[in-house]
C-alpha cells in the first residue's frame, strides 16, 4: 500500500492550489481526482468576478491556466474516485476503487453537485429535457422555450445565457424576489426573453421519452397553470459530494463539512477546501483562498508530527 504525507481529493480550484502549493514546498502527495480537473467550473461558460480578468474568462480557459501551474512538478495522479475513509493512529487509509492508500495528511476538496427538485419526471426526464447544466445543453434548445428554475446567482447567470440560445424563458422562483446579485437582476428584468414568474414552483415534468411540459404552481393563489416548454434547467443550490466522509466527521444539517479557519476539520490531520466546505461564499476565488489555506496548514501539521 503506497503511502503519501499528503493526499488531495478533487481537481477543481481548491484541490488544484492545494496542490500547487503543498508541491511547493516540497512534499510528496497524490491527487485522486474521478473526472477532467476542472469540477464544476468546467460547466460555467463565462467568470466576470475572478481578480485578474476585468474583461471574464471561460471557465475551461480559466482551468487550463490553473492545471499549467501545476507543469514540472512530480507527483502522483489517480484518476479514480474516493470510495471511503478510515482514520486511525494519525493515519488515513483511503479506499479507492480497485486500491487503498494511505496518507498521513488528506485535503478533501471534492466539491458539491447539482440539487435536484425531488417532483415527479424529474428522474425519468433527467437528460431528456431536464437538465442542471446550461453550458452543457443549451445548444439543445435553440430556438425554443425553456423553463429556469431558481432565483440565485447561478440561475440568473445561467437564465442570461441561454437567452443568447432560446426563444423564450420562463424564470420560475419561488419567493417574491430574487437573492442573486443586483447585477444579474437588472440584466435579467432587462431581458425581452425572459419572462419571470415570482411566487411560483414547479410540481410536476410533464412527459414520457422527452420533456413536454411543466406543471407550476403559484403559491400565494394557488392557482396552477402549464408551460409548454421543450427544455427545463433546475438552479436550486448544491449537495456536498461526501458520501465517503467518516461518519464521525463533524458537518452541517446539509452535510457540508465544517471546518476552523485554518481548514481544519474535526478529525485531526483532515482538512476541507472549497465547495465542499460548510460556508456561506461558494467561489473560484474562495475555492482558492481555501486549497492555499488547508496546504499551509497540512504543511505544519506534517512538522509538527
Amino acid at each position: 500500500m503506497k503511502e503519501y504525507p499528503c493526499v488531495v481529493v478533487g481537481g477543481g480550484p481548491a484541490g488544484i492550489t492545494a496542490a500547487l502549493y503543498l508541491l511547493r514546498a516540497g512534499i510528496h502527495m497524490a491527487l485522486v481526482e474521478k473526472l477532467s480537473p476542472g469540477g464544476q467550473v468546467l460547466l460555467t461558460e463565462q467568470i466576470d468576478n475572478y481578480p485578474g480578468f476585468p474583461e471574464g474568462i471561460r471557465g475551461y480557459e480559466l482551468i487550463d491556466l490553473f492545471t499549467a501551474h501545476l507543469k514540472g512538478f512530480e507527483y502522483d495522479k489517480y484518476r479514480d474516485e474516493l470510495l471511503e475513509i478510515k482514520s486511525g493512529d494519525g493515519i488515513h487509509n483511503l479506499k479507492l476503487s480497485d486500491e487503498w492508500i494511505r496518507a498521513r495528511t488528506l485535503i478533501i476538496c471534492s466539491g458539491a453537485t447539482w440539487k435536484k427538485l425531488g417532483i415527479p419526471g424529474e428522474n425519468r426526464l433527467n437528460g431528456r429535457g431536464v437538465s442542471y447544466c446550461a453550458l452543457c445543453d443549451g445548444n439543445f434548445f435553440q430556438d425554443q422555450e425553456v423553463a429556469c428554475i431558481g432565483g440565485g446567482d447561478t440561475a440568473l447567470e445561467e437564465s442570461l445565457y441561454l437567452s443568447k440560445l432560446v426563444k423564450k424563458i420562463f424564470l420560475i422562483h419561488r419567493r417574491d424576489a430574487f437573492r442573486g446579485s443586483k447585477i444579474y437582476q437588472d440584466k435579467v428584468m432587462a431581458d425581452p426573453k425572459i419572462e419571470i414568474l415570482y411566487d411560483t414552483v414547479a410540481t410536476e415534468f410533464l412527459g414520457e421519452k422527452g420533456l413536454e411540459g411543466l406543471k407550476v404552481k403559484n403559491i400565494k393563489t394557488n392557482e396552477e397553470s402549464s408551460l409548454e416548454v421543450q427544455g427545463a434547467f433546475v438552479f436550486i443550490g448544491l449537495v456536498p459530494q461526501s458520501s465517503f466522509v467518516p461518519s464521525d466527521m463533524d458537518r452541517d444539517e446539509q452535510g457540508f463539512i465544517r471546518t476552523d479557519t485554518e481548514m481544519q476539520t474535526s478529525i485531526p490531520g483532515i482538512f476541507a477546501a472549497g465547495d465542499i466546505r460548510s460556508k456561506l461564499c461558494r467561489q473560484v476565488c474562495t475555492a482558492v483562498g481555501d486549497g492555499a489555506t488547508a496546504a499551509h496548514r497540512a504543511q505544519i501539521y506534517l512538522e509538527q508530527i
